[in-house]
């Protein structure tokens, strides 16, 4: 059976995509169609703020994207320099507050120790924060992307935890995704299952997809990487058949796996 993944390749670099192989150990055959562009904002801020380690208590990330953002910064050799000379250790007395292993792990790669990546969602890593910081201390550094969802802010700022969130991404339809989608469909068929990774790939995807599977779309088992995504597919009109129990290879596999199996029921 057909799985459809609407998110970016993995690094080339970095080896084999990881949803790829763990849907193939199901004997899945899945495909990757990028659904999301970013363009990267405030950069030269960023690095500001990130200079300055003594004035935060921290950091959080609950993108990889905002991850990137730092990674093109770091780019620059005199950045570079900095940042393995002495603003990596100064971070690294401080906590990295991450969602999720993709995120660990980019967190990991610029040579930071990452923390709460269990959590799964921001609003379980408010919760760890919450557990770990103190009302009124030094603000946590919070880079993000312009939709940003308000639970972590809107948690922290109710337990007096100071957060300065700071927009280094901005989120866009992939030029591609129409011209791929219709590719994929005339070649591939409809999928058994499609996979969303956003909120925003449910906006830019779900009705470009429901066009091309016309009837039969009742046919497809839709899946979301987590419960804002399965939020926005339930929103929009969309039966969602499995949610991942956290945003990994492993998790979304085994869901899409027995939400496959005969009389698997929408959850």
């Amino acid at each position: 059976m057909k799985v459809l993944l609407l998110k970016d390749p993995k690094d080339k670099d970095s080896g084999p995509d990881p949803y790829i192989e763990e849907l193939g150990s199901y004997n899945l055959e899945a495909t990757l169609i990028p659904a999301l562009s970013f363009e990267f904002t405030s950069l030269d801020s960023l690095f500001e703020k990130l200079s300055h380690p003594e004035c935060y208590g921290g950091l959080v990330f609950t993108s990889p994207r905002a991850l990137e953002a730092i990674k093109i910064c770091l780019k620059e050799k005199s950045k570079k320099e900095a940042w393995s000379k002495s603003l990596k250790q100064m971070w690294n007395i401080k906590p990295t507050y991450v969602v999720g292993k993709a995120t660990a792990s980019l967190v990991e790669e610029i040579g930071l120790v990452p923390q709460g990546e269990m959590a799964g969602n921001a609003e379980k890593l408010a919760e760890y924060i919450c557990s770990r910081e103190k009302p009124n201390s030094s603000a946590l550094l919070f880079p993000c992307g312009a939709l940003k969802r308000e639970v972590l802010p809107t948690v922290l700022r109710e337990k007096g935890i100071p957060l300065e969130s700071l927009t280094v991404y901005r989120t866009a339809q992939h030029p591609d995704l129409q011209e791929s989608l219709s590719s994929y469909f005339s070649q591939q068929g409809i999928p058994a299952s499609i996979v969303f990774f956003s909120p925003s790939g449910v906006k830019f995807c779900l009705q470009h997809i429901q066009k091309l599977s016309g009837d039969l779309i009742n046919q497809v088992k839709f899946a979301a990487i987590g419960p804002s995504t399965a939020k926005a597919l339930r929103e929009a009109g969309a039966a969602v058949s499995c949610t991942a129990g956290s945003p990994s290879a492993q998790d979304l596999a085994a869901a899409v796996h027995t939400a496959l199996q005969p009389r698997s029921r929408a959850l």
